[in-house]
């Protein structure tokens, strides 16, 4: 009776391995193995586990994508800050001479500069951004702390500095014009519009102000 007892756990439980059945993920597609047990007539699948060059290629992708965003930013935050300089130091140096006022008219700067900031957004661009400065359903009015968490991000950093330089370099150019139309000094606003735009702006229509009136009195005497 126990020998008959035996036998029938010993038959009851059969085992089958290397059972193939195709996996489909993404684009790719490949076979997992997949062992079934059947014990005391109920049948246990087990879980198959994702291929280790699957997970090692994921891994992989995302490095890459990474490393080439980090690359961007590195080689593009130090190349948009040199790239406005020589325009800030020609209108300091050489405000009046007719190659600073040729550098000047030209819109190229703006138009590359232009490409490079839709670039950096592009690439700084999220699933949440919109969330994120516009967390409120009922208002669009940003708030900080998601501006703040946005801006955590190095990417999104680097095309808000690129976004800075475009108006600020417009700005020193309007300002340049304006010295020239007007024969007023610019040559201490422009530096501060690179530095701080808001006060070098100031600065400028204090000094417009001033020579105005020095202007007004000489006319008097």
């Amino acid at each position: 009776m126990a020998f008959s007892s035996s036998c029938f756990c010993h038959f009851s439980i059969s085992h089958k391995r290397n059972q193939t059945v195709p996996f489909a993920h993404g684009s790719n597609s490949s076979v997992l193995s997949r062992q079934q047990y059947f014990l005391g007539g109920s049948r246990v699948i087990t879980s198959p586990n994702l291929p280790k060059t699957l997970l090692q290629r994921r891994s992989s992708r995302v490095s890459a994508s990474w490393l080439a965003s980090s690359k961007v930013v590195k080689s593009v935050f130090p190349m948009g800050t040199i790239a406005v300089l020589p325009f800030y130091v020609i209108m300091v140096v050489a405000p009046k001479a007719k190659l600073t006022q040729k550098m000047m008219e030209s819109n190229t700067p703006y138009i590359v500069l232009g490409l490079l900031y839709s670039y950096l957004l592009y690439l700084s661009w999220t699933p949440d951004t919109l969330q994120l400065l516009f967390p409120s359903n009922t208002s669009w009015i940003p708030e900080l702390a998601g501006i703040a968490k946005m801006f955590s991000r190095e990417m999104t950093l680097a095309s808000a500095w690129i976004h800075l330089l475009i108006i600020d370099l417009f700005a020193a150019r309007q300002v340049y014009h304006d010295g020239l139309q007007n024969d007023v000094e610019t040559r201490h606003s422009i530096p501060l519009i690179l530095l701080c735009c808001p006060i070098g702006l100031v600065a400028h229509l204090i000094t417009k102000k001033l020579y105005l009136l020095r202007f007004f009195e000489t006319d008097k005497e």
